[in-house]
């Protein structure tokens, strides 16, 4: 869906606008929604294990730093309501349509809740509700490589002509709009602008989002409403598509808290997440591939995350401009050990080790920051793959950046056999001396 948003001189006659419209909309948009604690959150410390921290880790959980558990990030969610309640009722026809985002949160092999944490924490950060966190499963189902035949792409779907009125660097090689970087940051700045105009509704803002604030503004007016006082379902003028972008948030707000309910989800959302940060990239960079090996990390889950990089390649720079990548933060403790491992490019694309310490335990894999989703490091820093529901030979290649002929040759597949649930594949070649074989994946 298109975002129609306006340059920053008719802004800020909005907002003139909005002002006039009410006086006590100054003082409103200065209001952060208040902290409350929840169910989520209440469950959550209470299971919290009581092992301690690790030296560089999370104390709640003892994760390393880079890593977080995806439950922590789901009660941040939920803290940060405007609404917490699900209203009787609501819409049946867009719980249908948006059915499928608790199981994709649930699911390790979709990168959904990374992502989430990472527009959560943005929006947070900025004092604003976190309802605003679920527009990019409206906008692009949370994929930062969507694109639109109408135009619109990336995570928050920014139409050219918005990507370039707020400052989203496009240029060839690179395009903002589909780096969850510099999206976020720019959906977010415009969020709280309209958060501020429409007295603190997070209705009105994310309908001037949809609409643009000048049509919002007109409706409030011919309603003989203000931002203090508005019935956002009764303004006139405005489109079944805006008025439906309420009820597609609350909707998806419904969803999950009505999943967090049965105690299977929390389970499976209680699972080490990577904690996604923007990165800058150094100024000799050129590839990604080459930087995610340099920091330790999945250099196909780092392309996936960054598709704003064509081909994964770094352009030149025309000026002193950071660039950045969206990858999980490298823990001290990751640093040390990638400090100790001399890795290679050889002709297969994969890392190779010169010398690597023992590492114990996945704990240990998770702090080199190569646990997204379902892909892991071995001691030997080979990926592997353990198939779930719904995967497919051809996607599985696809994520991991291989050919697939390459993944049935590995694995001896048979092409024609369905893959089992619970199968691990391995992704990379074996290492010299390795003679481990693979898990059968084929049925009879």
């Amino acid at each position: 869906m298109t975002v129609r948003m306006r340059p920053a001189c008719r802004l800020a006659a909005g907002l003139a606008l909005a002002m006039a419209m009410s006086p006590a909309m100054a003082a409103a948009s200065q209001e952060i929604p208040k902290s409350r604690p929840t169910q989520a959150a209440v469950t959550m410390s209470n299971d919290a294990p009581a092992n301690g921290a690790t030296p560089d880790g999370n104390a709640s959980s003892g994760l390393p730093s880079n890593m977080r558990s995806g439950r922590d990030i789901y009660a941040s969610f939920r803290d940060g309501l405007a609404d917490p309640g699900c209203p009787s009722g609501g819409s049946v026809r867009w719980k249908q349509h948006f059915a499928a985002a608790p199981r994709r949160m649930a699911s390790p092999n979709d990168d959904v809740l990374p992502l989430f944490g990472y527009v959560v924490d943005a929006v947070r950060e900025a004092h604003l509700p976190t309802e605003y966190a679920l527009i990019p499963f409206v906008e692009s189902g949370y994929r930062p490589g969507a694109r639109s035949p109408s135009g619109p792409t990336g995570l928050w779907q920014f139409i050219a002509v918005t990507a370039k009125n707020h400052n989203v660097p496009m240029r060839a090689g690179y395009d903002g709009r589909l780096s969850p970087v510099d999206s976020t940051r720019a959906a977010v700045r415009y969020l709280k602008t309209l958060h501020g105009m429409f007295a603190g509704d997070w209705r009105l803002a994310v309908m001037a989002y949809n609409a643009g604030e000048y049509r919002v503004l007109g409706s409030l007016r011919r309603a003989g409403q203000n931002a203090r006082n508005a019935k956002p379902e009764t303004l006139p003028g405005l489109s079944p598509i805006t008025h439906a972008y309420v009820q597609k948030l609350r909707a998806l707000s419904c969803l999950l808290e009505q999943a967090d309910d049965r105690e299977e989800w929390l389970r499976a959302l209680d699972r080490p997440v990577a904690h996604l940060e923007a990165q800058p990239l150094p100024k000799s960079a050129t590839t990604l591939d080459t930087w995610a090996r340099a920091n330790g990390l999945d250099a196909a889950q780092v392309r996936k995350f960054n598709p704003a990089y064509a081909n994964g390649r770094v352009p030149p720079r025309k000026d002193d401009r950071a660039m950045h990548v969206l990858a999980p933060a490298a823990s001290s403790s990751a640093s040390a050990l990638v400090a100790r491992i001399a890795l290679d490019t050889p002709a297969n694309g994969g890392a190779t080790e010169a010398s690597v310490p023992n590492v114990r335990g996945a704990r240990a894999d998770a702090a080199l920051g190569a646990v997204v989703g379902e892909a892991t490091v071995s001691t030997a820093a080979r990926r592997s793959h353990t198939v779930a529901r719904g995967d497919s030979l051809s996607a599985i290649a696809q994520r991991y950046g291989v050919a697939m002929n390459e993944l049935i040759a590995r694995n001896k597949l048979d092409k024609k056999a369905k893959l089992r649930v619970g199968t691990v594949l391995q992704i990379d070649a074996d290492m010299p001396g390795d003679a481990t074989p693979p898990d059968p994946a084929a049925g009879p």
